[in-house]
């Protein structure tokens, strides 16, 4: 199965889009994403060829997952959230869930966890939370399985569940990458959506102390008096 799926991902593939996508995920000697390699698939031709391979077993998503190709690791990722869709059983959502954190490190660029995080760890989270594993995940060392920990809140917001997006972003008022700091913007700015007091609350005690692009992308849905204000507190 593993060779027609990497075989339907290649030919599906658009080599005259490679450089735009090394160079719009940052693949650069000393960027986030260095040495990163693609084939030029977009996303939607992703999702469509990887409807055909959801029922792959672990053994062979560990395999795409594990792949040097970043489209090859998002159709694998892709196919988990699919699987996790699927499953109404609570033990064998919780057996996806399992297997998703423990390769969360395969999830090294900003697309792999925003399409993936909410919807396996986030929606399992919403009858199941797991607030220690949050925990342990926003201070692993690397970078991606603390992205995991602060984008999978999304789903915890969309029903109305803030507390460990606010605690996990309290903790990422002093962490030092950019892309950090514009998912606890992003998820700070979800909460507005829904309740725009407790974001304004957090603003009040901590627009001081938040990184600059956390705060730009908190404040992007207030009014431009509002967001003048916090900005000045900088």
């Amino acid at each position: 199965m593993i060779k027609s799926w990497q075989k339907d991902l290649r030919d599906a593939a658009n080599p005259n889009k490679i450089a735009v996508f090394m160079s719009f995920f940052k693949t650069g000697k000393g960027e986030y994403g260095e040495g990163d390699k693609f084939i030029g698939l977009s996303v939607p031709e992703n999702r469509k060829i990887t409807k055909k391979y959801i029922d792959a077993d672990f053994k062979i998503i560990d395999e795409m997952l594990h792949h040097e190709i970043h489209e090859f690791r998002l159709s694998a990722f892709i196919a988990l959230v699919e699987k996790f869709k699927k499953c109404k059983e609570v033990d064998s959502q919780k057996e996806i869930v399992d297997f998703y954190v423990s390769h969360g490190t395969c999830a090294n660029n900003w697309d792999l966890v925003d399409l993936s995080a909410p919807y396996i760890l986030g929606r399992y989270m919403v009858k199941n939370p797991m607030p220690q594993l949050l925990d342990k995940m926003s201070i692993d060392t690397n970078l991606w399985v603390q992205r995991i920990a602060i984008v999978s809140t999304l789903m915890l917001i969309r029903n109305n569940m803030f507390n460990d997006t606010l605690r996990l972003a309290q903790r990422y008022l002093s962490h030092p990458h950019p892309l950090i700091h514009k998912a606890t913007g992003w998820m700070l700015r979800e909460i507005g959506k829904r309740n725009e007091t407790i974001l304004l609350d957090f603003l009040n005690t901590h627009a001081p102390k938040m990184p600059r692009t956390a705060l730009r992308y908190a404040i992007e849905r207030l009014s431009s008096e509002q967001k003048q204000m916090y900005m000045q507190r900088k």
